[in-house]
């Protein structure tokens, strides 16, 4: 049977569509490009907050649509968390399959091919990461690593442990072999990943999650990916401030493979919703602990990422969490307004926030941070820099100038600027590039 992937939500979501691919061919599948020359079309949904559920159903309704004699499977995040609702409630839906072990996607793809119409929701799965994916969705050159499953955190708005389940770590030589295997392949970029990559191995040696051990082993597993040999990059994504393991700073001091780029999602600065998220920073502790990576770091780039509109949020509140923005200088920030969640402690909170009020917040912290970006970004003009290349600039006529698209170390995968290389180059390559001008939030730079 002939399958194509429609991917929906983050960049895990993104590993279990390359883990499912893997599956399905090593069942005898054939992977497609585009829906148009598939049987079978898995749409791999998010669930993470209320538009990207709605991005995800509309998608599975609109290719049913647009491909009536397809079958249509439902499945990730959103599959995981509804799959009864989505059975009575999505008719379009051929199959359904959750994400807690993959490997049901391939029973499920078989029952369908049968007629049947399955609704298969796994617990959990006995290992995660263990099937070597042959085939990515990232640029060439990027390979995203999953290195923990689940959080156990429980952010009173965060859906995450109620989808994902709780902390799980692989261990730290799977993790290790795969990013030697991926190096070995070509990848230039390894980017790991996870709910909290800060609390990677926390749970090792425990019966379960409920008393995790406070030393969290992301540092170990940095510095024996120090010992791979080759010329290649690691990035660490979302790493919970309250759990900032400091022990990997001197690790990135003495590699500079090991790049100094830190997404911490803050959240917030004011105390009193920070204590109503069930985190246990403030704005003054985040700043410290900002200042401490910098003066560890004088190059770091810290993204982070804010919710808006969190009930009971006041003016006052809104106000500390700028002032944090405007002390802080961090160089991205996305935001987000909150999603009312079932299952969540927060869903019950009184004190609802007007969209309109939300929107507003989020647009002025929006214009505030771009102007803030951009000077951050200008410590960069003059300086040369190792540009991964994604892709090349398609051209009109052969007049116009040949150009390239690609990220430096201080621009993560798909969420920050990017780089336009003067020149045609293969994507996949790293150029050396002086970085002559920042235009918006993207550096404009020149090979050398």
């Amino acid at each position: 049977m002939r399958f194509w992937i429609d991917r929906h939500g983050c960049a895990k979501n993104d590993v279990d569509g390359e883990e499912i691919i893997a599956r399905l061919e090593a069942a005898g599948h054939s992977y497609v490009e585009g829906a148009e020359a598939a049987d079978l079309v898995i749409v791999n949904t998010c669930g993470f907050i209320e538009d990207a559920k709605r991005e995800s159903i509309e998608a599975v309704v609109s290719l049913k649509s647009a491909y009536p004699g397809k079958r249509v499977l439902v499945a990730g995040c959103l599959a995981q968390r509804y799959a009864k609702d989505l059975e009575q409630g999505l008719p379009e839906a051929d199959g359904i399959v959750g994400n807690a072990d993959l490997s049901a996607v391939v029973s499920a793809a078989q029952a369908m091919e049968a007629g049947e119409r399955p609704v298969m929701v796994p617990e959990s799965a006995p290992s995660i990461g263990t099937v070597r994916r042959r085939r990515r969705f990232d640029f060439p050159g990027t390979a995203h690593v999953k290195a923990t499953e689940g959080c156990s955190n429980h952010c009173s708005f965060c859906a995450i442990p109620l989808i994902r389940g709780e902390l799980r770590s692989r261990p730290l030589e799977e993790v290790a072999s795969e990013c030697a295997d991926l190096v070995s392949q070509g990848a230039r970029e390894i980017v790991l990943i996870g709910q909290d990559l800060g609390s990677f191995g926390r749970d090792y040696g425990e019966s379960g999650n409920a008393d995790l051990s406070p030393k969290s082993r992301l540092p170990d597993l940095l510095e024996r990916l120090t010992r791979i040999e080759g010329d290649f990059r690691v990035r660490t994504l979302y790493i919970h401030p309250d759990f900032f393991p400091e022990r990997m700073l001197p690790l990135m001091k003495d590699d500079p493979r090991l790049v100094p780029y830190f997404d911490l999602p803050f959240q917030h600065a004011s105390e009193r919703v920070l204590a109503a998220m069930n985190r246990k920073g403030s704005g003054p502790r985040y700043l410290e602990l900002i200042e401490r990576i910098r003066e560890a770091l004088p190059d770091a780039a810290i993204r982070s990422t804010f919710l808006l509109g969190f009930p009971g949020e006041t003016e006052e509140d809104f106000q500390a969490l700028r002032d944090f923005q405007e002390k802080a200088k961090l160089d991205w920030v996305g935001s987000f307004a909150y999603s009312r969640e079932e299952g969540t402690p927060a869903y019950g909170m009184r004190g609802r926030v007007p969209k309109k009020t939300v929107e507003a917040r989020r647009k002025e912290v929006e214009e505030a941070q771009e102007r803030i970006t951009r000077e951050k970004l200008g410590r960069f003009v003059g300086r040369e820099l190792e540009i991964l290349v994604e892709e090349r600039v398609e051209r009109a006529s052969e007049e116009e100038e040949r150009l390239s698209l690609g990220r430096a170390w201080n621009q993560a995968p798909d969420v920050d600027g990017l780089t336009v290389l003067r020149g045609e180059f293969a994507p996949g390559v790293m150029v050396k590039a002086r970085v002559l001008a920042v235009n918006g939030v993207d550096f404009d730079a020149l090979p050398v």
